[in-house]
């Protein structure tokens, strides 16, 4: 099976008291093949997305019986003139109207129960009708059930009532395949609210808090499928209110915009509304319902005010609609340059982002991991959050005040990140016992799950931390300046980690830190067993979680974080922006203090450049024989995959630890912030070394990249200073970088950590952001061949839509480095197993090209990065954000055995069972409470995969940042 990657990939960090970065294993069924196999059973789910004289085809082909299907190829006929153009995800051809399919090397086993998902696309006249009959391997397949389809058509997005008001609920429910609406049900959130087995479906909802409020309808069919709608945001305010929408507002220099006014509630009698500039920019007028009337009969007609903006100003407004016995409604104006249409568009969208009834942000202000709860991707609930949202919400904010000249809102952004997501010194309290000549103790990372607990042993040599003293004389702590990199910010799992406490329980009302990756390259995130940072024996087993990855005498109470690099290398990416966009405005002095901070976080981020037990980097093998570190030699100068802290919680213990990590990943390095960080004055760091280390840094990335390059130009894995995460000896005729050896999927391997495309995306983004500014030629070297080759493997369709690059497969192996001379990598090669359209990554491409071609005057890149955008914009747009459906096949493994050695038991703090028979869902029994939870249910039940449209934060974020990237550079 072959899950299409939506977000990061798997992130594998390590927390436990200098736990090994255990390797975690999908443990295979080994069950003998039966005397005589039962017959073949299958369906094939097929959808299109047509323009009219072409077409996409995605098929879902699911195993409904119950022996693998070991190989497969999937037939059907078309009855019209449908010409297949190409294919994805296997090998396709076409006789006459017949369509042959065979599977691809990599999806060509199908569990019982599992799903595999090709396409292709394919160019027709006249009538394009779907084919009716589909085989595998000569066996006919039922078509796949449709689920419903749910539409909520009350309340209207954004729509604000008055507390002890009734909100109205309606929506309309359609089943497929001859089935019928039994039900629908309405929720706010995960909260049911009411039922209504009749049309038309409908519900008075009372009684509805203060507050934002996501209201979904979901309606379930005569055949047990059920489907939910696409989430409505709503506000419920304490009395009257004047609504106005967009909140967000972008007017061209001598043009005009609307923004619509209504009322809340009813009124007894009519009621004036009047808008005014309160404040900011003069340029911008109302020239247009300045005063407006509403009568107990039309309150809740929306009425238009129109705001004007003269040719020359910039900047933003404050205006302001008020009435007599109502709250005021504030809209932000921003006046553009008159060519900004793409500045207008961050606007649009980062207006969604905000808007707080739309759900990207819990009530503290943090940003959730996606708007939906039921997500399992390396957070393993939608409404955790990670350190990489944090940094997206710093990179939003900066680009927000260099289109409106408003920096409040990227410091406060920082500050939000600093009080949740940097653990406070109540959170990290034994530091100062921290022994810089022996930074943690050895265990070893394993093969698989099963194999833990890691052993400690002491008695393997580890080197010495050089930069723990100089960080305590900069800063003067000996607390650790860096993010945690997950947090349960609704604290689901009850383990109530708020800053300054430990294991508060199910009743803490703030962020919770958590963990769940601990047991090495084969544990993917279905196997894992979450974890608090703060473990204090409340929860768990005996020794609360520890003893499940770890194996010692005895257990103490500890504390634990993990740092995740590229989040924090981002941060500083966006603190360079935000400085350079302010000084251009003559505001520099807004954001001083925040750049500051980030100056001061990359300094502490050069841990990521350590190995795992600061033994010396190069020709690294055997724990006991590859030498300790004595100072910089233990430094690779790269951004390795995490560094993690930890102690006890007793503060006259007398312990604390700290790692690096051994394994390196293309996908992480940021050369931006290490430029930032070497070469820009105002975040320079305050230690002895930091600026000297990040100038050494940039120029050993490059070459990274250099190294990594494919033949065709991809950017392979990595390298990591210890094989296997225990200095194994790696096979013979390993390649080396500086005595690193390449490691094709570095960190984990449950999903490959090196077929995600976004990877490219996102770091050669970074590649391109330094060329642009300083106009390296290393750098455009990397991007010259990274560009042609990625060009080359997107096509954008007649309607707009798009494909873009999703997995790879890799072959081969680069050169050994040798920096005078860099050998061509012939030998290395990657291609295309399928295609995407990820609006997320296809946005943080789209940005990878504005940048390139900004600073090289490539005219392809410029009109692909337009493209994209463009099409995103007017195909994928919905009410939250720009989004698109993803059949989630790997969503069986929501029933996937988590291994924990027998004998072991504990409970979670709501009580679930951890026990040798748990499962991915067992453990989570939150999930049953989902709205969505019964298309999960019907999945495992042998149903079709199921269909989601994520509207994720970090892809939000990213495709608002291309739209303003392209305006400043290239429109």
């Amino acid at each position: 099976m072959h899950p299409r990657r939506r977000g990061r990939a798997v992130r594998r960090l390590w927390t436990a008291v200098v736990a090994a970065l255990a390797l975690p294993f999908t443990l295979l069924s080994t069950t003998s093949t039966p005397a005589q196999a039962a017959a073949l059973q299958c369906s094939v789910d097929y959808r299109t997305n047509d323009w009219g004289s072409g077409f996409t085809a995605d098929l879902t082909l699911t195993n409904r019986g119950t022996d693998v299907i070991d190989g497969w190829t999937l037939t059907y006929s078309y009855a019209g003139n449908q010409k297949l153009s190409n294919g994805w995800n296997g090998t396709w051809t076409q006789s006459g109207q017949a369509v042959t399919v065979k599977n691809a090397s990599y999806n060509a086993r199908i569990a019982a129960g599992a799903a595999v998902s090709t396409g292709g696309q394919f160019t027709y006249s006249g009538t394009n009708t779907a084919p009716t009959s589909f085989a595998v391997n000569g066996t006919t397949c039922a078509g796949a059930h449709q689920p419903p389809v749910t539409v909520l058509t009350s309340p209207t997005a954004g729509a604000v009532y008055t507390q002890g008001q009734a909100v109205p609920l309606a929506a309309t429910a359609a089943a497929a395949d001859s089935a019928t609406v039994s039900k629908v049900e309405f929720y706010d959130d995960t909260t049911l609210l009411g039922t209504d087995t009749s049309s038309p479906y409908s519900l008075s909802a009372s009684g509805l808090t203060v507050g934002s409020h996501s209201l979904v309808a979901k309606a379930y069919d005569s055949l047990g499928a059920s489907a939910e709608s696409t989430p409505v945001g709503i506000t419920v305010a304490s009395g009257p209110v004047v609504v106005a929408s967009p909140a967000q507002l972008g007017v061209q220099r001598g043009k005009t915009g609307t923004y619509e006014v209504k009322l809340s509630t009813q009124p007894s009698a009519n009621v004036t509304v009047a808008t005014t500039r309160a404040s900011g920019n003069s340029g911008l007028s109302v020239t247009g319902g300045a005063s407006l009337t509403f009568t107990p009969s039309n309150w809740s007609t929306a009425q238009k005010v129109t705001i004007t903006a003269d040719a020359s100003g910039t900047g933003s407004a404050a205006f302001e609609s008020s009435a007599a016995g109502h709250t005021k409604a504030t809209v932000t104006v921003t006046e553009l340059a008159a060519t900004k249409a793409y500045d207008a568009r961050f606007l649009d969208l980062y207006g969604k982002i905000t808007n707080p009834a739309n759900g990207y942000f819990s009530p503290e202000g943090i940003p959730y991991h996606s708007v939906e709860t039921l997500i399992v991707e390396a957070p393993d609930q939608g409404h955790e959050t990670t350190s990489e949202a944090y940094s997206y919400l710093l990179w939003l904010q900066a680009m927000y005040g260099k289109v409106t000249g408003d920096w409040t809102k990227f410091n406060g952004a920082w500050e939000i990140m600093e009080k949740y997501m940097i653990p406070t010194h109540a959170d990290q309290p034994t530091n100062s016992f921290y022994n810089a000549s022996k930074p943690a103790t050895y265990a070893p990372e394993l093969d698989t799950p099963n194999e833990y607990p890691a052993k400690l042993d002491g008695g393997v040599s580890v080197g010495s931390d050089p930069i723990a003293g100089e960080l305590k004389t900069a800063y003067g702590t000996d607390d650790v300046y860096g993010m945690h990199w997950l947090q349960d910010v609704d604290n689901v799992y009850g383990f109530g980690n708020e800053p300054g406490k430990c294991e508060a329980g199910p009743t803490a009302t703030g962020p919770s830190y958590i963990n769940t990756f601990q047991r090495g390259a084969q544990e993917s995130v279905w196997e894992t067993v979450p974890q608090p940072t703060c473990d204090a024996f409340k929860y768990g087993g005996t020794n609360g979680y520890l003893d499940l990855f770890t194996g010692d005498a005895s257990y103490a109470k500890q504390w634990k974080y993990t740092n995740a690099p590229d989040a924090d290398a981002r941060a500083v990416q966006a603190a360079y922006w935000a400085d350079v966009w302010a000084k251009q405005q003559g505001k520099g002095g807004d954001v001083s203090a925040t750049v500051g901070k980030a100056a001061k976080m990359g300094d502490y981020l050069r841990y990521a450049m350590y190995d795992k037990y600061f033994k010396k980097i190069g020709n690294c093998v055997g724990p006991s024989t590859c030498a300790a570190g004595t100072g910089k030699d233990a430094s690779s100068y790269l951004l390795s995959w995490y560094y993690a802290w930890g102690g006890a919680t007793d503060t006259s213990a007398g312990w604390a630890w700290r790692i690096g990590s051994s394994h390196v990943h293309g996908g992480y390095q940021n050369p931006l912030a290490a430029y930032a960080l070497s070469s820009y004055a105002d975040l320079k760091p305050k230690s002895a070394t930091g600026q000297a280390d990040w100038a050494k840094s940039l120029d050993r990335q490059l070459e990274f990249y250099r190294w990594l390059q494919s033949n065709e130009g991809g950017i392979a894995g990595g390298a990591t200073n210890s094989w296997a995460g225990r200095y194994a000896t790696p096979p013979a005729g390993t390649s080396t970088f500086y005595g690193m050896y390449y490691d094709q999927q570095p960190v984990y391997h449950d999903p490959p950590s090196n077929q995600w495309f976004g990877f490219q995306a996102w770091s050669m983004e970074r590649v391109a952001e330094y060329y642009q500014q300083t106009g390296s030629a290393n750098a455009k070297a990397v991007l010259d061949k990274w560009v042609d080759w990625a060009l080359s493997k997107t096509t954008i369709n007649p309607d707009g839509s798009f494909r873009i690059p999703s997995t790879l497969q890799w072959s081969g192996q680069p050169d050994t480095w040798n920096a005078s001379s860099p050998g061509a990598n012939s030998g290395l090669h990657v291609t295309v197993a399928d295609y995407t359209d990820d609006v997320g990554v296809a946005a943080a491409y789209a940005k990878t090209l504005t940048y390139y071609a900004a600073k090289s005057g490539d005219t392809e890149a410029k009109a692909t990065a337009k493209a994209l955008l463009d099409g995103m914009w007017a195909n994928n747009q919905d009410a939250l954000g720009v989004a698109v459906p993803e059949t989630r096949a790997d969503y069986n493994r929501f029933d996937d055995g988590v291994y924990v050695p027998s004998g072991w038991s504990g409970r979670m703090p709501n009580g679930d069972t951890i026990n040798s028979s748990s499962t991915f869902a067992s453990m989570r029994s939150f999930y049953k409470n989902d709205p969505a939870w019964s298309k999960i249910e019907g999945y495992l039940a042998g149903g079709a995969a199921p269909v989601f449209t994520y509207h994720r934060f970090w892809a939000q974020a990213d495709i608002a940042l291309a739209m303003g990237s392209y305006a400043e550079l290239l429109e």
